[in-house]
């Protein structure tokens, strides 16, 4: 999952910079107090440079991940430093401004600029150099991991390990791939005890607490009003996740047997299907409430209308159309890469790029007429009309409302995709929607969905303690399971002490990538889909409303989109739905036939852990 926006343009606030200071000629001199109007002078020179070199450093990138080689790796790398040492120069020159009375737009820029990045680095030159190298070797060390669990022939990566959390059924196959896994972060524990201390002194330069308050800083209101925000969300679906858990254990404990999967106690964490057991569809066939029911051959429709690449994108284009939305510029077309080259070495990792802030907006897959394929599609355009949407913001507003909203957007798009939309396009051709269909439908999507929200909280809330001091470096992975046991439900399957540095196992902690937006866009998605639901007039059980050829609901979804981040995002929610606070209530809603089923199903049992 986790589809990828070009990273080089969406993050750090957009602040793609070039390899020259911001207007030097127009700074007052040395020692000369700074202005409202040199504000506005700074922030509309960011907006322009970042512009210029964005559009240098996208074109870099492009070519990097369509066209692989040395010399692309490394002119792409080259621009990456350019950025990074625009971005810094800005973050310094914008504490210039502390202080001024700074009003609307200005003001905003300012703040978004200080917050857009979430590797703030300390003042002291030597100390940066050391935080970048610290930050590059801990992704390296993830990147080059293996398991060789019978020397170097038998070595084993992390996509070869993932593939056997999630076919394999045996139990200590699973874990012994799991606990391998895990033998490539205790190298990592040292670089990310000193990585805190760094990023902290950045933090604290920036007039924040802690990394972990920069971060939480960034959704209109305070560090701790948005550690509470977070967690009132999360209780709103506990109770589910609750009832899946206890249903999904009951499953596990028929296949590997009551001695090792008990009643009412955390689950073994290798044995969800997943090498993080953040996502739990792999298990489906294990769980699966009626066999055979509802299935539906989305793929097997694709290839016998030999539906090619070029078909599958218009057709997920057609989608947003009919909710009155521009077709896709001519340039989408001839640029995007929608298929492998034979000729060279591509990243076919899905992802949505905004080349130039305008209308050169692209797609870089490598498509196969299945179903997964076609349902990214329309996750990616969803990146796409966002991009399109926010052409008219300035550079720095060229952005999710909140770092959540992004996904958010793709996934609704794809909530919408239900069996009766497929039929009318003529992609299922026999369905007849019954509670048994029904029960099984939204199974696979609470395995995915709803199981995946207490990770998705947790990661970052252990991160939030370390940066605060609440976790000390001795105590990293023994706070990393008490928060996966309060949150998940779930114990590691052998014992594990200091010596291991598990949260190091997960791509975004030793890439610094902050993960509550992952948290964020689940809730949010399915309250964007409720709202469009209501806008395009749907009667009848949520789960069942596609707002294909809504024109209304279309019109509202780009009201909010063409905001940006230009406004707090509560303004942009509320463009949309109606409500200026983020609400889970239409998960409930949307699950309603499940919950009822689930609690039918566990009666009698004993739940929680």
């Amino acid at each position: 999952m986790f589809r990828v926006i070009f990273s080089g343009l969406v993050v750090l606030v957009l602040l793609a910079g070039c390899t020259v200071d911001v207007s030097h000629d127009a700074e007052p001199a040395a020692g000369t107090a700074k202005t409202a109007a040199d504000a506005d002078k700074f922030v509309q020179d960011v907006n322009e440079e970042s512009l210029e070199l964005g559009q240098r450093q996208a074109r870099l990138e492009w070519v990097k991940a369509t066209y692989i080689t040395p010399d692309t790796e490394a002119l792409a790398a080259e621009g990456n430093e350019d950025v990074l040492a625009f971005n810094s120069r800005i973050i310094e020159k914008s504490k210039d401004y502390d202080g001024l009375d700074l009003q609307g737009a200005t003001a905003r820029a300012i703040k978004l600029i200080k917050l857009g990045s979430s590797l703030p680095a300390p003042d002291d030159a030597d100390k940066r150099e050391e935080l970048a190298a610290i930050a590059a070797r801990m992704e390296s060390v993830y990147g080059k991991g293996k398991y060789c669990p019978k020397g170097d022939d038998s070595c084993l990566s992390e996509v070869d390990l993932i593939g056997v959390m999630a076919r394999s059924r045996d139990y200590d196959t699973l874990l012994d791939a799991w606990s391998g896994w895990r033998t490539i972060s205790p190298p990592m524990r040292d670089d990310y005890t000193r990585f805190v201390e760094l990023i902290n002194e950045g933090a604290s330069a920036l007039g924040f607490a802690n990394a972990g308050a920069l971060w939480r800083s960034g959704y209109d209101m305070s560090a701790d009003e948005f550690e509470a925000e977070a967690e009132r969300l999360w209780l709103q679906v506990k109770p589910l996740y609750e009832d899946l858990h206890c249903y999904v254990r009951d499953k596990l404990a028929e296949e590997y047997g009551e001695d090792k999967v008990p009643q009412g106690e955390p689950i073994p964490a290798h044995l969800l299907g997943n090498m993080w057991s953040q996502q739990w569809g792999n298990i489906y066939d294990l769980v699966e409430p009626y066999s055979g029911v509802g299935n539906l051959d989305v793929t097997g429709a694709l290839v016998e209308q030999d539906y090619d690449a070029m078909r599958m994108v218009e057709l997920s284009e057609e989608f947003f159309t009919s909710l009155s939305l521009p077709e896709l510029p001519e340039t989408f077309w001839e640029r995007s890469m929608l298929t492998k080259p034979s000729d060279r070495d591509v990243v076919c990792h899905a992802s949505a790029w905004p080349m130039d802030g305008q209308d050169d907006v692209r797609i870089k897959m490598c498509i196969q007429p299945n179903e997964d394929d076609l349902t990214t599609i329309y996750h990616e355009l969803g990146h796409v009309y966002y991009f399109l949407a926010q052409k008219d913001q300035p550079r720095l507003f060229q952005n999710g409302a909140h770092d959540g909203f992004h996904e958010a957007i793709g996934d609704t798009i794809t909530l919408a995709m239900t069996p009766e939309y497929m039929q009318g396009i003529g992609l299922v051709s026999e369905f007849e929607r019954d509670q048994r269909a029904t029960i099984n439908q939204q199974m696979k999507m609470a395995l995915e969905k709803i199981a995946f929200l207490p990770f998705s909280k947790l990661v970052d809330q252990w991160r939030w303690d370390v940066f605060a001091g609440r976790v000390k470096p001795g105590e990293y992975n023994e706070a990393w399971w008490k928060l996966r046991t309060r949150y998940q439900g779930i114990v590691p399957p052998v014992e594990r002490d200091e010596d291991n540095f598990d949260p190091g196992a997960k791509y975004h902690v030793p890439a610094n990538v902050p993960y509550t937006r992952y948290f964020l866009s689940h809730i949010m998605q399915f309250q964007f889909y409720k709202a469009m639901c209501d806008l395009a007039g749907h009667e009848g059980p949520l789960d069942q409303c596609s707002f294909y050829g809504s024109e209304e609901a279309g019109k509202r979804l780009e009201e909010m989109l063409a905001m940006g981040n230009s406004q707090p995002w509560p303004d942009a929610l509320e463009k949309l739905t109606g409500t200026r606070e983020m609400d889970a209530s239409a998960i409930i809603d949307y699950f309603q036939p499940l919950i009822g089923w689930l609690e039918e199903q566990n009666e009698g049992k004993t739940c929680g852990w």
